[in-house]
């Protein structure tokens, strides 16, 4: 059974950082691209960042470009999300994915979720 724990989530004020983490049980992600999404109550969950298979490719939401960074360790099926210069409109619940097979953009690419980590970011 595949499971996806995330973690590094919490409160943190506007211009700070905070370091996701993501690692993935049951099954090898190696071959499949990796992705964040986000969700605020009321709105659909909205692509954050995603990584192919052997890191061959990164891809960010215009509004984090710049200030996010996406990794993958695969020898520890693990991706995580760097996000420094934090504004309060970062403030979601976070969501990694795993599995996808194409660029990994879409939640419907993905077949396997994390249970989600809160991210707060005051002014």
């Amino acid at each position: 059974q595949v499971h996806l724990v995330e973690s590094g989530g919490g409160l943190v004020q506007a211009g700070g950082s905070l370091r996701l983490s993501c690692a993935a049980s049951g099954r090898s992600f190696s071959a499949y691209a990796m992705g964040w999404f986000r969700q605020v109550p009321g709105k659909e969950r909205a692509f954050v960042a995603a990584i192919r298979w052997r890191g061959a490719g990164t891809y960010y939401a215009d509004s984090v470009k710049g200030r996010f960074t996406v990794s993958r360790d695969n020898a520890k099926n693990t991706v995580y999300l760097q996000m420094n210069s934090l504004k309060p409109e970062d403030t979601a619940v976070y969501y990694c994915a795993a599995g996808a097979t194409g660029w990994g953009l879409s939640s419907r690419e993905y077949d396997n979720w994390g249970q989600g980590t809160q991210v707060t970011v005051s002014s």
